[in-house]
């Protein structure tokens, strides 16, 4: 028998649960689909919020062919035989079978190329889902013929539907007298992936031999110890671990990130994906603190790119241990947040005309860039004048924190500037 995720994927877009702001009423995909016309796009979000599913409805409502691969398993050779096949089957009056690939960020170059031509001509509509970052991992040419839409981890009224239909609906589990008491655990562990959450209550369920069911807390905590890895068939417990990893370097503890580092490698982790985590964790959490890890990431990923596997363990255990032992710092990442915050609170402010480009000459009598002073002109190469917007001009964005790197930051801002601003 299939399993019971499996058993609940919906059919229609109504049974669909979550991701409302792409298929509720008057959503973009929504639209798209109730138009009968759909160009291509890419899937991004984590595992179990119904990618592949929403393709299949999509296909379904269409009443178009479907074909899928998936990028684990698939090569150039697939990919053509499919395009060929899409092509001979085709009638005039159809809109272009759906080709849904599945992991699409681990297509290497030339397979995403071999897709190209098909896509651009329309032979068929490609949907692609992915795990990652399609702009670090779909080439250019097909991002840019592909819109992306980002799914989002289902929410707890979501999951709590979720539940609800399996004991309700489910030709097995109904069948079953089983009571949800508690579901702060399946929640907890299910990390907004339905998939994880209905292999739990499978898994929680299959093991109690007799009726009532009575689902609590402490039920699924001993199930899940007893079989821990019955609720991560697919390798879902991937974002667990990177989210220990960086945790345990923001947290400046080399032995916890190196250990969830070793864990990543003997689970088959990309390297390109640890690298990239490693690349982000020296600017968000390290930051001005220490800019030498940045640099650090970086060579790490460019060395990685180079060596390639098993010797690029090594650089990004290097990496590791120097990121996990430095002082750490978020004002940068801090300030570029409250920057955003801040444009968005207050809109598309004029910039001062001290600070416009003059490059025309009505420009200038208009008074653009009247007033400017060339700071390399001054003692010190820096002379006191405006640059924020009028509305702003008092406002403060960066605020140094406390290690020897920003105070050295922070000194010659009070040179500079004054101590009642910095």
């Amino acid at each position: 028998m299939a399993p019971l995720a499996e058993r609940l994927r919906p059919k229609t877009l109504d049974e669909y649960i979550g991701q409302k702001h792409l298929v509720g009423p008057n959503a973009v995909l929504r639209k798209m689909i109730d138009a009968g016309r759909i160009s291509s796009f890419i899937l991004w979000g984590p595992p179990g919020v119904g990618k592949t599913t929403l393709a299949q409805i999509i296909a379904n409502r269409l009443e178009t062919p479907f074909y899928t691969l998936s990028a684990v398993t698939s090569g150039v050779k697939d990919v053509r035989d499919v395009i060929e096949r899409a092509k001979s089957g085709r009638f005039f009056s159809q809109a272009s079978p759906i080709l849904f690939i599945d992991e699409i960020h681990r297509f290497s170059k030339s397979q995403q190329d071999s897709l190209l031509g098909a896509v651009e001509q329309g032979v068929v509509t490609l949907i692609g889902a992915t795990t990652e970052n399609p702009s670090f991992e779909v080439i250019r040419p097909l991002l840019s013929r592909c819109q992306v839409y980002v799914l989002k981890p289902l929410e707890k009224d979501d999951l709590l539907e979720l539940l609800q239909r399996a004991v309700t609906t489910d030709l097995v589990l109904k069948e079953r007298k089983i009571e949800l008491r508690e579901t702060t655990a399946m929640l907890r562990y299910s990390g907004g992936d339905a998939r994880k959450l209905l292999n739990i209550l499978e898994l929680v369920v299959e093991a109690e031999s007799s009726d009532p069911v009575i689902i609590t807390d402490a039920l699924v905590t001993e199930r899940l110890q007893q079989n821990p890895m019955a609720y991560d068939k697919d390798g879902e417990m991937h974002y667990d671990i990177i989210s220990a990893f960086i945790k345990s370097i923001r947290g400046s503890d080399p032995d916890g990130a190196i250990y969830w580092l070793a864990r990543m490698v003997e689970g088959g982790e990309d390297p390109a994906f640890i690298a990239r985590r490693l690349v982000i964790s020296a600017a968000e959490d390290i930051g001005l603190a220490n800019p030498n890890a940045l640099l650090l990431a970086n060579a790490c990923f460019d060395t990685l790119m180079k060596i390639g596997w098993p010797e690029g363990r090594i650089p990004l255990a290097e990496t590791t241990i120097y990121l996990a032992t430095s002082p750490k710092s978020n004002s940068a990442y801090m300030a570029i947040n409250d920057a955003i915050a801040l444009v968005q609170q207050t809109g598309n402010l004029p910039v001062p005309l001290h600070l416009r480009n003059a490059p025309t000459k009505l420009m200038k009598q208009l008074g653009y860039a009247d007033g400017y002073k060339y700071a390399h002109d001054y003692p010190g190469h820096f002379v006191r004048q405006q640059f924020l917007p009028d509305e702003l001009k008092d406002q403060r964005i960066w605020h140094p924190q406390d290690n020897a790197a920003e105070r050295k930051h922070q000194e010659r801002m009070q040179a500079l500037w004054g101590k009642e601003k910095y």
